[in-house]
């Protein structure tokens, strides 16, 4: 039995395919769309753990499922990965650097597909909590609901700030170790 859906969304049957051949078997379930208003049907009624989207659709553009799931916070909060042949299709819409989903440039292979997935859950944790979501925190506390998704989502954010920083700090600290050991070298 699966324990993941991911929903791919692409008008390219051989992209479909080898999206699904590049991922482990057992651990996915792949549903597929081939157009954009199938794909965002599919969002919603499938709740998919993870979203792959073409850039350029028939019937409803990958940049029109962009935007609709972007108004809708259930959706938001789902791992995205934007797909296209032409990053510029992409960079003329949404700027970079993408801070919200992942994208990869097609073709791509299955290492940079991993990439693109793992980089997407982690951008998905980062999306703003809405007031919606929040409101129902709020409503069981006597607290003003605005407040407290503020400040959750503020905590959530900064927990990812200074868990990248000290990922950073980690990096550097390796880095310099190994110059310090290479200059040790050439010295001796």
């Amino acid at each position: 039995m699966s324990t993941h859906k991911i929903l791919v969304i692409d008008d390219s049957k051989v992209i479909r395919m080898r999206v699904k051949d590049m991922l482990p078997e057992g651990n996915f379930d792949v549903i597929e769309a081939k157009d954009g208003l199938e794909g965002f049907n599919l969002i919603r009624t499938e709740l998919p753990n993870l979203i792959m989207l073409d850039f350029l659709l028939p019937k409803m553009s990958g940049w029109e499922v962009y935007q609709e799931i972007q108004k809708q916070p259930r959706f938001r909060s789902i791992p995205l990965v934007l797909m296209s042949g032409r990053k510029e299709e992409v960079t003329d819409k949404l700027t970079e650097p993408f801070e919200y989903f992942s994208f990869v440039e097609k073709p791509f292979d299955r290492e940079q597909l991993v990439d693109a997935i793992r980089d997407a859950m982690m951008k998905a944790k980062k999306q703003p909590q809405s007031s919606t979501q929040a409101g129902s925190v709020g409503s069981s506390t006597n607290a003003p609901p605005g407040n407290i998704s503020a400040l959750t989502a503020e905590i959530e954010d900064l927990k990812l700030k200074v868990a990248k920083l000290e990922q950073e700090s980690e990096n550097m600290k390796k880095q310099f170790n190994q110059l310090v050991g290479f200059i040790k070298q050439k010295i001796s």
